[in-house]
């Protein structure tokens, strides 16, 4: 009897005949990472040669094959458990336990930007057999899913985040003329009404733990372990410091040559251990003022940001400097972020209401709309360029938002404009 009843119970799950089994409802009370953790169980288990197909037609620029969309049914499963953990209300826990410090491992980040490239080509698809609601819904769980990667507060996390929002950016950019105005409008109020962004300024607090606690605990370790023998705890610490974070031999100094930074760091901690475990406290006075700068609107952030690196450099203990660049650079990636985003509102507001609309939208970096260009490929007019003010990572932050098909050619960074190289 048992026996029976659980064979009929299995057919009704399979048939759908339970209560809500084909319903439109479902609980959005689950923790988000468990509905992706099971989605990265079926994620696509393509060969590398398909992987590499998907990406040199999305790269084109021209009509999609059959071919590519028959592969794309592959993450079907996968997004139908994504889009799920986007519509959860509850906070998103990962679930990973960061005691490890620096070598924690964070293995679902790689897996979590592997979703949000499947949302790339499912919505240059969609997009190509005029499936606007399919694109929009693929392209907002895909940052839902990047917004809840940044929950565990490390910067590596925030990176991922900002990497995978960028993707988000650049499939709107390079698609923009198969958006309607309807979806492009749905796209940006769904972009402000995800989940919320994390930020560097909001990394402060794990990244102390994951290395001032962490580095300090390695330290005073060292030092009840080699009682006696301040060398080798000093040659350890060297060595932890230089693998955490990759350091180059020197570190600027407003100089040509350089200053050795361990050779810098040893003395202001007149050569022992507890002179380092003295510069590791004293990086509580450091936060605060950094929490401060990091916090700042991007162009307020440019105007001062110089002048505090100029103060780090004059201060007795080179820590500050020497872990500066570790918030420095996700910053200049946070900003470019922001500015992507300004754009792609910037672009909508122009596709909505033309030139009002454009002017609506201020460059977070600049002190009015961004500039505005028609952009010609070879001889046609494909669509349209903004470019901000901002030029952080060294050349100007501008996207060419594609109006029309045909021959690829760079939509950012250094080479934009040219034409993409086979």
């Amino acid at each position: 009897m048992k026996t029976t009843r659980s064979i009929c119970l299995f057919l009704l799950m399979l048939t759908g005949t339970l209560p809500g089994a084909r319903g439109e409802t479902f609980r959005t009370d689950i923790n988000p990472a468990l509905l992706y953790y099971q989605a990265f169980l079926v994620a696509p288990e393509l060969a590398a040669a398909d992987y590499d197909y998907l990406y040199k037609e999305a790269a084109h620029g021209q009509k999609l094959p059959e071919r590519f969309g028959t592969l794309i049914t592959n993450y079907d499963n996968q997004f139908k458990l994504v889009r799920e953990a986007a519509q959860q209300k509850v906070p998103c826990d990962w679930g990973v336990d960061m005691s490890k410090g620096p070598a924690t491992l964070l293995a679902h980040l790689a897996r979590a930007k592997a979703v949000v490239q499947g949302a790339r080509f499912r919505a240059m698809w969609d997009l190509q057999h005029d499936r606007q609601a399919d694109a929009r819904d693929d392209l907002l769980a895909a940052v839902a899913l990047a917004r809840n990667v940044s929950r565990d507060g490390t910067r590596i996390s925030l990176m991922v985040q900002i990497a995978s929002e960028a993707i988000v950016c650049s499939t709107v950019v390079e698609n923009f003329g198969r958006f309607s105005p309807e979806t492009l409008k749905q796209l940006v109020d769904g972009f402000d009404a995800g989940p919320p962004r994390g930020t560097v300024v909001a990394c402060i607090p794990m990244e102390k733990a994951n290395l001032e606690y962490w580095l300090l605990g390695k330290t005073l370790e060292l030092q009840k372990a080699n009682p006696g023998d301040d060398a080798k705890v000093m040659a350890a610490i060297h060595e932890h410091l230089a693998s955490m974070f990759g350091l180059r031999a020197t570190m600027e100094s407003g100089t040509s040559e350089g200053t050795d930074w361990w050779k810098q760091l040893t003395q202001a901690a007149g050569g022992t251990s507890e002179g380092v475990v003295k510069q590791i406290r004293d990086l509580e006075s450091f936060e605060p003022k950094l929490a401060l700068l990091l916090a700042l609107p991007p162009r307020e952030y440019e105007s001062q940001v110089e002048q505090f690196k100029a103060e780090l450099r004059q201060s007795p203990n080179p820590l500050p400097y020497l872990l500066f660049p570790t918030a420095e650079q996700p910053r200049k990636r946070e900003i470019r972020i922001l500015v992507s985003l300004a754009m792609v509102r910037a672009a909508m507001e122009y596709k909505l209401r033309g030139e009002p609309g454009l002017q609506s939208v201020t460059d977070p970096c600049g002190k009015g709309p961004f500039a505005f260009r028609r952009f010609v490929f070879q001889g046609v007019d494909r669509g349209f360029e903004l470019k901000s003010a901002y030029a952080g990572l060294g050349f100007p932050c501008a996207l060419i938002f594609v109006e029309k098909a045909g021959p690829p050619f760079y939509i950012d960074g250094p080479h934009i404009g040219q034409a993409v190289k086979p």
